[in-house]
């Protein structure tokens, strides 16, 4: 079985199936400018998608939301992709299932988590799954240095070490985001394996699918019939547009011309971008203290991106 390290360019994976990954090399050849504008265009759809999600969240429940965002991108991707079924073998249809499984975990933790805390608290103690994954991945010493600057960045987040840590966050809302992290590590290695035994984006619309089907049963019993009103479809379906769809199209041509590298650098900025999003969308202000923690956390994030960059040199 193949090592989960050789599966992750660091951060990159995180967000877009690894079949696009042969043809980052490309950016070497051309500008930069339109593939970074892409990705920085990519970020924002995904945090203002979660904002306008957090304020679907009071008519379908942040499981209601999931569910839409999944069954809604499913349908869109399905009908794009058009992936065959025939031809796979057991090992093919194991590994999509599994990404789609880690999928759904990843959105039904996040959405329970910025149901209770601030987006950008929330996306910061996300980032810590990859961010972790590929600080093992390099297995430096220097990264004990960029494993420091996210504890510390987690710690003010959390309000300090007095008290126990995390008495500015509800604690449910801080244990689902850190879970929605170790999910989206799991995520980073089953998207690489995905790409390499699934043409295209076949293998990401087919584990949206099933992603989607394990959803249903938490949005049903959560929200119900509430699921089928006409204006919340609507506003599911931008969310699914804002958060999956549009964001990874524009992030597979992102990477046709830009090294993984340093796409995984760009998306290192998630945290900020998720900030501004709650702050201009929701109202939701950040403290001094809090614009410090993400601010680490994001240095950590491309501390560690570099140093994995200077290892593969």
């Amino acid at each position: 079985m193949d090592s989960p390290v050789k599966d992750i360019p660091a951060v990159a994976s995180a967000t877009v199936p690894a079949s696009s990954a042969p043809e980052a090399g490309a950016g070497r050849r051309g500008g930069r400018l339109g593939p970074v504008a892409l990705v920085v265009a990519g970020g924002l759809s995904v945090q203002f998608g979660s904002a306008l999600a957090v304020l679907l969240m009071p008519r379908a429940g942040a499981l209601g939301v999931v569910t839409l965002r999944l069954v809604l991108a499913a349908v869109v991707l399905l009908a794009v992709c058009r992936p065959r079924i025939k031809g796979y073998g057991r090992a093919d249809w194991g590994t999509v299932l599994a990404f789609g499984a880690a999928m759904s975990g990843m959105n039904i933790l996040f959405y329970l988590a910025v149901d209770r805390i601030p987006l950008g608290a929330a996306v910061t103690l996300e980032v810590l799954g990859p961010l972790a994954l590929s600080v093992l991945a390099s297995r430096r010493l220097v990264n004990l240095l960029w494993a420091g600057l996210a504890l510390g960045g987690v710690v003010l987040l959390g309000g300090g070490l007095h008290g126990g840590g995390f008495d500015r966050l509800d604690p449910a809302g801080a244990g689902f985001a850190l879970a929605a992290g170790a999910m989206w590590a799991t995520y980073i290695v089953f998207s690489a394996r995905t790409g390499r035994r699934f043409p295209q984006a076949d293998g990401l619309a087919l584990a949206m699918a099933f992603g989607a089907v394990l959803s249903l049963p938490f949005g049903i019993v959560e929200a119900g019939d509430r699921l089928l009103v006409p204006s919340t479809i609507g506003l599911g379906l931008a969310v699914a547009l804002m958060s999956s769809v549009l964001p990874y199209t524009l992030e597979l041509l992102a990477l046709r011309r830009l090294p993984a590298p340093t796409f995984a650098i760009l998306m290192s900025l998630e945290p900020a971008i998720a900030a501004t999003a709650g702050f201009l969308v929701l109202h939701q202000a950040l403290g001094v203290t809090d614009a410090v923690a993400i601010a680490l956390v994001i240095a950590a994030s491309m501390g560690a991106v570099r140093t994995q960059m200077s290892r593969s040199r």
